[in-house]
């Protein structure tokens, strides 16, 4: 029996962004908008990193403030994900700002993704927590 790989996925047909392990400290980002803007690398993220992006974004969708946010997958320079959310609703809106060499100024992908609703990102970052370990 094969153990799958931590991941998530958000979004729908038109945008969305996939976050999967590949190997130890080392996970694939793929985002795509429309079929005519997409991204796919290769990051350098260890378990614990990617547990807090994940339990950071799990607090703000479990009780939402009514206003925006926003969490980086690492605190650093370095930092290949950004997930700026903007509630409508019950529903998170996404802006995702992609930078595969992880320089803020260079070779970058923003997009939006359409909302989600917030019970169904609770259950997607619970279970990406809970295949971290976590």
């Amino acid at each position: 029996m094969t153990m799958e790989m931590p991941q998530i996925r958000l979004g729908g047909d038109g945008s969305w962004l996939e976050l999967v392990q590949t190997g130890e400290d080392s996970w694939r980002v793929t985002a795509d908008w429309c079929s005519s803007l997409s991204a796919d690398f290769t990051a350098h993220l260890t378990g614990e990193e990617v547990a807090d992006f994940a339990a950071r974004m799990l607090s703000h969708v479990r009780a939402p403030s009514g206003s925006r946010f926003s969490a980086a997958v690492t605190p650093g320079r370095n930092n290949p994900l950004r997930l700026s959310a903007e509630p409508v609703g019950d529903r998170f809106a996404f802006f995702v700002q992609l930078t595969p060499n992880g320089d803020d100024d260079v070779c970058h992908l923003q997009m939006e993704i359409n909302p989600i609703d917030a019970t169904e990102l609770r259950g997607m970052f619970a279970e990406l927590l809970a295949s971290l370990g976590f």
